[in-house]
């Protein structure tokens, strides 16, 4: 996937294309139900397909997914072009009919729009669906509009995978997102005592805000294009100082090697335990040891 950062670097294409417009932060099912139908709707005329996103969340909402991570997941369900908007105050107070004009119509003359129902824009959110209805008649694009995606008679919203992560429902979270709850970061040098106790860890530092509760998971690691089972650890290291710094840290089963400086995607399974302090070093060497055989079970099991 091809990937253009800022209007001014974007050329209008010479074959009007499909155009998703969004934010797409929690690339949920109803974001992936979106970009399944730009592509359907791509391939009919013969166009490329571009996402156009958007960064920082215009709402300033924590991040479920960094820009990286959306963009790979984007790339991954097979879209062929993404342009990013970086979100600034000044595009924050441009008249939704001259953003509808001169970046959408003008710059990305789209053949064809896709939207969410709850899709806005322009200054005080007063561009939506029905603007696009308006203009897609007089212009003369195609305007699709996707409903908001239910399960069990609520939304599927970002807002709501947000509560759910922080919960811990990650089963819950699964079923709304299509794919597991992930974190997605760099494995930086960590203090080296999981390694001390012959439990070595790669220390992630992740690139998005909601993460998990602590305690010990089963997770999957994504290296490259390979994926290994593991167990990671969210939280503070009562036992060992006790500062009150969110640690992420991921044994990978019989994985040996030098990690640092790759990225990484830690996909949770389930939830083993949680965050307890031990009365010795001892105490934790032997927890952890019990943890990992703990999951080794689980994925046996599996």
């Amino acid at each position: 996937m091809k990937v253009i950062y800022g209007l001014t670097r974007f050329k209008t294409l010479n074959k009007k294309p499909a155009v998703a417009l969004g934010v797409f932060d929690g690339m949920h099912r109803g974001h992936r139900r979106i970009i399944s139908r730009l592509k359907k709707e791509a391939r009919r005329i013969h166009a490329k397909s571009l996402v156009v996103t958007f960064f920082p969340h215009p709402q300033k909402e924590s991040a479920l997914y960094s820009l990286s991570h959306r963009l790979r997941l984007l790339e991954e369900l097979g879209v062929e072009l993404c342009l990013v908007i970086r979100f600034t105050h000044r595009l924050r107070i441009i008249p939704a009919e001259k953003f509808l004009l001169e970046v959408i119509i003008k710059k990305i003359n789209p053949a064809v729009v896709l939207i969410g129902k709850n899709f806005t824009f322009g200054k005080q959110a007063r561009g939506d669906w029905r603007m696009l209805r308006d203009y897609s008649s007089k212009i003369g694009f195609k305007l699709v509009v996707a409903d908001i995606l239910m399960h069990k008679g609520k939304p599927v919203s970002s807002s709501w995978i947000r509560k759910l992560i922080k919960s811990g429902d990650l089963l819950k979270v699964r079923q709304l997102l299509g794919r597991p709850v992930t974190i997605f970061g760099k494995i930086n040098k960590g203090s080296g005592l999981g390694r001390e106790l012959g439990y070595p860890t790669a220390n992630i530092l992740p690139e998005h805000d909601i993460i998990p509760p602590f305690g010990v998971y089963a997770v999957r690691v994504r290296l490259a294009l390979r994926r290994f089972k593991g167990a990671c650890y969210i939280g503070s290291k009562p036992t060992v100082n006790n500062s009150g710094k969110i640690s992420i840290e991921v044994h990978i089963l019989d994985f040996h090697g030098n990690l640092y400086g790759q990225r990484t995607e830690v996909e949770f399974i389930k939830r083993i335990r949680q965050q307890k302090k031990f009365n010795s070093i001892q105490g934790l060497a032997s927890q952890i040891g019990s943890d990992i055989r703990n999951c080794r079970r689980l994925f046996k099991a599996k």
